[in-house]
């Protein structure tokens, strides 16, 4: 047995004799990006923006469009100019759409003070609960006032300190609640993709949040901002395999679930990867830790106010209140709610319904990682948006940015896991340090034998 000698293959980076560098492509970072995909990619969305200007109704919504559009155009145009300088070119365009996109909208809106009415009611709240020791209106209050749904409070409590700071100094550029959603989605999301493998996080953070899925709702609402950004960060910390993962996670997606019942199915979700993967004894502990944050933020309401709590969080999102919620779009189940009451029995019915066959999927076919477990709680998201009765496109930004999440961090984990051709050149330069470079990529070698 013989093999063969080894053949040393060009490598993807270095100078290729005319004083140009060859950077290793991909797209595990914004800067590798080939640039005709993000300059594409920049268009649609500056298209997207245009739409929305176009065909709106809403005032607010065409504001953003245009500026929106007028941004990710300038952005496409920074990346086309710039494609020998990938980075300043990735640097001017994030510039661009984070300018354009989000600061100009944004603060435009919060000096003239628009906004859709869910920032009044996170603000409100936080001053209820200064005053009143709660968030939510009593029963009573809500049954003398039948004509106002933003009156309700369909937030879990931890919502309410993003109104803190306006309650507490007033309106103004910076005590704005969707200025703290941005905040924070941007730190924990870059933070939930820089743990989960991703390379260039910030830049994809900026990119990310930039994009029409996060800034379009974060400019006009943004409610639903940071508590995905903690639902990512939660399945970021389910990924190491290590004894505090199940707490870490636990932490995170326990502040998600103390914000809106929506991120509850996560914590389903996550339950079963865990007892599939690590076994009963980590699941347990996630669970424990996870009831244990909601418990704590949200159990003293639901023993001293437990008529107002359900009253705003249960009965008003499905519908059941005096009242109806002013979310509407042509989805399933809104066009089915307003049939009457067999139309709406059956939206809740298929709801009931969506929600045990995702549950009985996870007991026939746990998630085994990461990735399944995000995709299985995408599918829920999206059927439980879509039958849900009182419901808008907006509610899509969870999968949305969930799928982006994973694809971005998957890219720089498989980046990761390919050797780097500096080292690979180096290694064979120098045969006895070859193990210690050679160990990460074992399961990448190829062995040619003579017979």
């Amino acid at each position: 047995m013989a093999s063969r000698d080894t053949r040393v293959l060009a490598p993807t980076t270095g100078d290729d004799g005319g004083g140009r560098a060859i950077t290793q492509s991909g797209w595990h970072s914004v800067i590798t990006l080939p640039w005709v995909w993000l300059a594409a990619g920049l268009t649609a969305c500056a298209m997207f923006g245009g739409g929305v200007n176009l065909f709106s109704a809403d005032p607010l919504h065409r504001l953003w469009g245009l500026s929106a559009a007028i941004a990710y155009a300038l952005a496409a145009l920074a990346v086309l100019a710039f494609r020998s300088r990938a980075t300043l070119g990735v640097d001017l365009a994030l510039a661009a759409a984070i300018c354009g996109a989000i600061l100009f909208p944004l603060l435009w809106m919060v000096a003239h003070g628009h906004g859709e009415p869910e920032v009044g009611v996170v603000a409100n709240s936080a001053n209820t609960l200064i005053h009143h020791g709660t968030p939510y209106r009593s029963s009573q209050v809500l049954a003398a006032d039948t004509t106002d749904p933003n009156e309700y409070n369909p937030y879990l409590p931890l919502m309410a300190a993003f109104g803190v700071p306006q309650a507490l100094l007033g309106h103004g550029l910076l005590t704005d609640p969707r200025v703290w959603f941005g905040l924070v989605f941007l730190v924990v999301f870059a933070c939930a993709l820089r743990i989960a493998g991703a390379r260039d996080s910030l830049r994809w953070g900026l990119l990310l949040t930039a994009s029409p899925i996060i800034a379009f709702e974060l400019c006009v609402g943004g409610t639903d901002v940071p508590m995905v950004a903690f639902m990512c960060l939660g399945f970021a910390l389910l990924w190491r395999t290590r004894e505090m993962a199940p707490v870490t996670a636990g932490l995170a997606l326990g502040v998600a679930s103390s914000m809106k019942a929506t991120a509850w199915p996560s914590l389903v979700v996550a339950f079963a990867l865990l007892y599939k993967r690590d076994g009963q004894r980590a699941a347990w502990r996630f669970t424990a830790v996870a009831l244990s944050v909601v418990l704590v933020i949200v159990g003293p309401f639901a023993v001293l106010k437990p008529g107002a709590l359900v009253k705003n969080t249960i009965l008003f999102p499905l519908g059941l209140a005096s009242v109806r919620s002013q979310a509407a779009s042509p989805l399933l189940g809104h066009v089915l709610a307003q049939a009457g009451v067999i139309g709406h029995t059956i939206v809740v019915v298929l709801l009931i319904g969506s929600g045990l066959a995702i549950a009985v999927s996870l007991v026939i076919r746990p998630p085994r990682d990461v990735p399944a477990a995000t995709i299985r709680l995408v599918i829920g998201l999206s059927a439980m948006f879509l039958l849900a009765p009182s419901t808008r496109f907006g509610y899509f930004i969870y999968p949305a940015a969930m799928v982006l999440w994973l694809l971005v961090a998957q890219a720089g984990r498989n980046a990761a896991a390919r050797p780097e051709p500096e080292a690979l050149t180096s290694a064979l330069a120098h045969p006895g340090s070859f193990s210690m470079v050679a160990a990460p990529y074992r399961s990448f070698r190829v062995r040619c034998h003579i017979h």
